[in-house]
């Protein structure tokens, strides 16, 4: 995508003005964004280019995952592995067949669309979730549970979406889909374990803050395009990376400055990629008029908060009389706080232009996507409200 600097100068611009502007009104950050690109593509001052497969996936996901991940350690998230495995694994392959399904028998969907468009929104977005997380000021439990199952569902989802196709031409069967997507989380974890610890190794032989900085940057993008170019998960792989260098600063492998520099660098880029994903969301909405696909829209949105619904009430419910137990009013935050977003767009503007049905999947993931961050945005807060002040 090429922007002149003058279109990054209003890039910018608009970025900072939304999100002063979202705090005084008190109004999510992502939510305003949004808004704010819609309001900028009907003035004709949106700048050039659009959301693409290879924007999202190559440049915006990588920062804003490792950013997260940095902050997410092992051992806080041992005491949330079995309810997040559950939700993350076997919840979102429930979520898609079960928005499939619907909409096969809800909007007489082709099989091969509501597929597609059930994977695509099956698991949670770390972008979205994670935004909505940086304001709501939750307690450290409630606040990882519902941030690592956003980092982890997401790995799962791309995987299968990556062999949905496979699925659709016959070529393969659905046990098959369930293991290759098995090695692709594992081969992503492998990859960024062993990036983490070689950034770690790397960062331990200097002590210039800069070079610290540019090896977390490498090991952020390069856990990503090394687990991609073996056809594992880039995302998993870059939340595996991130926790091994997060969890191991403390042993002295990086110094106090440099582990300062990194988390306001991370924190600048995390800014930047929030801001360029959701600002081009309300931008491309414009392009995607619902004229003949309403329907499809409005029972896509119902499908997929439905199959999520049914996912976190009853993937929780094993769990009811143990020690993992996730009270009520948590799970309700994991329903209408399970934002989709940027993974789901960036996962259908992948797909091949001569896919059947791609503009009524193209629009109705997007409506989807755009219902989520507004509707479900504005909304959530008085669950975080509540949680916040129990």
């Amino acid at each position: 995508m090429d922007i002149s600097p003058q279109s990054l100068e209003l890039f910018l611009l608009v970025a900072c003005a939304v999100a002063i502007l979202s705090r005084r009104i008190g109004i999510p950050y992502t939510v305003g964004l949004l808004l704010g690109g819609f309001a900028l593509s009907h003035l004709d001052l949106a700048p050039p280019g659009h959301l693409s497969h290879e924007l999202i996936f190559s440049w915006l996901l990588p920062p804003l995952i490792f950013e997260s991940a940095l902050h997410l350690s092992w051992r806080e998230l041992r005491p949330q592995l079995a309810v997040v495995s559950l939700l993350a694994t076997v919840g979102v392959l429930a979520a898609a067949l079960i928005t499939m399904i619907l909409l096969i028998w809800g909007a007489s969907m082709p099989w091969q669309a509501a597929l597609i468009i059930g994977v695509a929104l099956s698991a949670t977005d770390p972008v979205s979730v994670l935004a909505l997380l940086k304001e709501a000021k939750l307690p450290a439990r409630i606040h990882r549970l519902v941030e690592s199952e956003s980092l982890l569902n997401d790995g799962t989802s791309a995987a299968l979406f990556s062999l949905a196709p496979l699925l659709v031409a016959g070529t393969t069967s659905i046990g098959s889909v369930v293991s290759l997507s098995a090695l692709s989380i594992a081969g992503g974890l492998v990859c960024g374990a062993a990036v983490g610890g070689a950034a770690l190794a790397l960062a331990g032989r200097t002590t210039d803050h800069l070079v610290e900085v540019a090896v977390t940057i490498l090991a952020a993008f390069g856990s990503f395009y090394l687990a991609e170019s073996v056809h594992a998960s880039g995302i998993l792989s870059t939340l595996a990376a991130g926790m091994v260098l997060g969890s191991l600063r403390e042993r002295g492998f990086i110094t106090e400055r440099g582990h300062e520099s990194a988390e306001i660098f991370w924190e600048f880029a995390g800014f930047l990629a929030n801001s360029a994903i959701f600002l081009f969301i309300g931008i491309d909405l414009d392009e995607l008029k619902p004229v003949h696909h309403s329907f499809v829209i409005v029972a896509t949105i119902a499908a997929s908060l439905l199959s999520r619904a049914a996912v976190v009430y009853l993937g929780c419910l094993p769990f009811h009389r143990s020690r993992h137990h996730v009270p009520l009013r948590v799970q309700h935050l994991l329903f209408w706080g399970g934002l989709r977003g940027a993974l789901a767009l960036a996962l259908i503007l992948g797909l091949p232009p001569e896919t059947p049905d791609l503009a009524l999947i193209r629009s109705a993931v997007f409506y989807a996507v755009a219902f989520s961050i507004v509707i479900q945005g504005l909304t959530v807060g008085r669950l975080i409200r509540s949680l916040r002040d129990s």
